[in-house]
């Protein structure tokens, strides 16, 4: 196996944390964030400085780029996607990143915030004794998810360039924005990608190989009522707060609710309530691995409109339902040498490899609906969207590896 350069990858995931690149679900900009320009640009410059020629930035603030191939003959085009920008649910301004070289399995106190990481609160912790760890001061998120995939999947390309004996197909790069709101691939072309299969690096701790995500959809239930003076309301005012109230208290709170589920379990999860006593809107996120039950999950709320209006006479509540993504296991299922060969790849270098579904989404869920296949990779994060995120150095080290050789497994694939 070819030698990583350990400090020049923690040298620049250390540099592309330090961008706010938030995701702003309220902007009506694409990219949502200035910020995601502002890195995308720092790596058009390193890539063209590898002699990657076709590295630019489209319009949309896409990143993208070609690893040559170093074998003769036709060889499968892979694409290797991250995405530029952070959750919006933490501040992501002014990261300040903090390196514990060798971690000895004590309590990491986050700068003067009052918070730390400990194995209570981060289980995970217990088996990265020994490892270098990257984590907040405990003000921000981190900002590994997913520019612990950028930092990998630049390395890769610049081992790949500097060791030109090692055999590989072409090499497709492509960075995302705003997949933290669902827009990620909202400007991808597949027509540009010219792949036969991909691999998103936004996972978590290593060996980690994601072939199933939840399907979503998000419902936006709109309350009109009607507002009046409340000292002549009787029998004239209708109070959209109250019916909100209402609508939520009964929707199914001990099932299908975040709180109470895991695994394979769905859920509906109100997550934004905006208005007043005239109007209301209330946001819902609808998840499941069967997607045929997301249409029973709308059913349930177009039910519970009907009832709320009749409580309320003259309320009007109208449910919209908005796809977001889909399970990609779907996809993967038509297309299994995609998974079955990052399974080799870690079997190749010895190392345990857990076939794992998301609650959640990526990229991947979506390049794989649009037709190419794209499960996802470990990128070592942990504790994403949250002040307790970290990454841990050695397992985004051991990631580049596992693409070394799995873009090795596939030309000798293209060759047989």
């Amino acid at each position: 196996m070819i030698a990583i350069n350990r400090q020049r990858l923690l040298d620049r995931f250390l540099q592309y944390v330090r961008f706010d690149t938030t995701a702003d679900a309220n902007s009506s900009n694409y990219p949502s964030s200035a910020g995601q320009l502002e890195l995308g640009k720092l790596l058009v410059q390193q890539l063209k400085a590898m002699s990657i020629t076709d590295a630019h930035q489209d319009q949309h603030g896409l990143v993208w780029g070609t690893v040559p191939s170093t074998v003769a003959g036709p060889a499968p085009t892979i694409l290797l996607n991250s995405h530029l920008d952070t959750s919006p649910e933490t501040t992501g301004k002014n990261v300040s990143p903090l390196v514990i070289s060798s971690y000895n399995g004590e309590e990491i106190t986050l700068g003067t915030s009052g918070l730390s990481l400990n194995t209570l609160n981060s289980p995970a912790l217990l088996k990265l004794i020994g490892k270098t760890l990257i984590t907040t001061d405990g003000t921000t998120l981190l900002g590994g998810d997913d520019k612990a995939g950028v930092a990998i999947i630049m390395e890769l390309a610049q081992t790949l360039i500097e060791n030109p004996h090692l055999p590989h197909g072409p090499v497709r790069l492509l960075f995302t924005c705003d997949e933290e709101i669902g827009q990620g691939t909202k400007h991808v072309s597949l027509d540009k990608v010219q792949a036969v299969a991909g691999y998103t690096l936004d996972g978590g701790g290593s060996g980690s190989l994601d072939v199933e995500t939840f399907s979503a959809d998000q419902a936006t239930v709109l309350f009109r009522g009607k507002n009046i003076h409340p000292s002549i309301a009787k029998g004239c005012m209708i109070n959209t707060i109250r019916a909100v109230g209402h609508f939520i208290d009964h929707m199914p709170k001990h099932i299908l609710a975040p709180e109470v589920t895991d695994g394979r379990q769905g859920f509906m999860h109100p997550y934004v309530l905006q208005g007043g006593v005239a109007e209301s809107k209330l946001l819902i996120l609808l998840r499941d691995f069967d997607t045929q039950r997301l249409t029973e999950f709308a059913k349930l709320l177009e039910d519970l409109a009907h009832e709320t209006e009749l409580l309320w006479p003259g309320l009007k509540v109208k449910v919209d339902i908005t796809q977001q993504y889909r399970n990609m296991g779907d996809g993967l299922r038509r297309f299994p040498l995609v998974a079955d060969l990052a399974e080799q790849a870690f079997a190749q270098l010895n190392r345990p490899c857990q076939r794992e579904i998301i609650r959640g989404g990526t990229d991947g869920a979506l390049l794989t609906a649009l037709g190419l296949p794209t499960p996802n990779l470990s990128s070592g994060q942990y504790n994403i969207h949250s002040p307790l995120e970290f990454a841990c150095l050695d397992e985004m080290l051991e990631a580049v590896e596992h693409l070394v050789v799995l873009l090795d497994l596939w030309q000798q694939h293209g060759r047989s």
